[in-house]
């Protein structure tokens, strides 16, 4: 414990106001997207509890406002606040989940295709450069397109399958470089295996711009996210969604009805720099050249 009190990390996060103030962020978030169920005034999602006739009313502070809707209702009879919480689980599930399998298989390939060489290496970045080509939000609507089923599932397997070539470019060109170090010139010389050279020597030093891609990344996926459904492509009218909270209440801006945009916009707003305020500390970290360099 004395040595984690001690880390220089430690102590450099803890004199860095906007580490700080992003980790707070998103604590926040997290404990309200995990105990959303407790913490909203009603279920969004249980038609049991739903009523129309609480029909767009205006937030608390407001006239014809009811006490039991703080933030006010959307077109269903939903409150906003309730609303909010649940799709904050969607947005997080979405993007923790695309981050974790795109970067598993990123940087698998990417490593293999660096290590190995070869014909390996040049599949890997051809059908790297085609999907690249692409932009990730069209060819993710595509893919959505042609799927049967919509879902949070069905949105975070689109989303992965443009998604991973950021790792795989990232860990291809840390490989590259580490693969020819004494260490590993060493541990193949003893006769150890590629697949301990690969995962004990190899992979452990090639991670750190690994990490700073996975911080950057979660806020793109989860706007990627937002975006797709507020197209009307992403999770359906039955799941959570703070896009879709979007999409709707921008029917009603000019009418006056400005709380159905206005506080699922700022929520994703605050999510997203909350993230990127941690992972610039995080870049900073663990690259001290480039927080020089800036």
């Amino acid at each position: 414990m004395a040595g984690i009190l001690k880390s220089q990390h430690l102590r450099n996060y803890l004199r860095d106001p906007s580490a700080l103030i992003g980790s707070s962020l998103l604590l926040i978030f997290f404990f309200c997207a995990i105990f959303a169920p407790l913490l909203a005034p009603m279920d969004p999602y249980d038609l049991m509890t739903v009523d129309l006739g609480n029909f767009l009313l205006p937030p608390a502070w407001m006239d014809g406002s009811v006490p039991a809707f703080p933030l006010g209702t959307d077109d269903q009879g939903r409150g906003i606040l309730s609303t909010i919480l649940y799709g904050l689980r969607t947005s997080l599930i979405v993007g923790f989940s695309v981050v974790a399998i795109s970067s598993v298989i990123g940087v698998i390939m990417g490593m293999l295709a660096a290590y190995y060489g070869g014909v390996l290496d040049a599949v890997v970045m051809r059908l790297a450069d085609t999907v690249f080509a692409f932009s990730t939000t069209l060819l993710a609507v595509l893919l959505l397109g042609v799927f049967e089923t919509r879902g949070v599932v069905t949105v975070i397997f689109a989303i992965c399958i443009a998604d991973w070539v950021k790792y795989a470019r990232t860990i291809r060109g840390s490989v590259l470089e580490i693969k020819d170090n004494a260490y590993v010139v060493a541990a193949r010389s003893s006769g150890a295996g590629d697949f301990r050279i690969l995962f004990r020597h190899i992979l452990p030093n090639a991670l750190p711009p690994i990490f700073v891609v996975m911080a950057v990344d979660l806020a793109v996926v989860i706007m990627l996210e937002a975006t797709l459904s507020f197209l009307g492509v992403g999770v359906p009218l039955t799941e959570p969604s703070i896009g879709m909270m979007i999409a709707i209440g921008k029917n009603y801006i000019y009418a006056g009805m400005w709380w159905l945009t206005l506080f699922p916009g700022v929520t994703l707003i605050l999510l997203v720099v909350a993230i990127n305020l941690f992972s610039d500390w995080l870049r900073d970290e663990l690259n001290p050249r480039l927080a020089r360099q800036t």
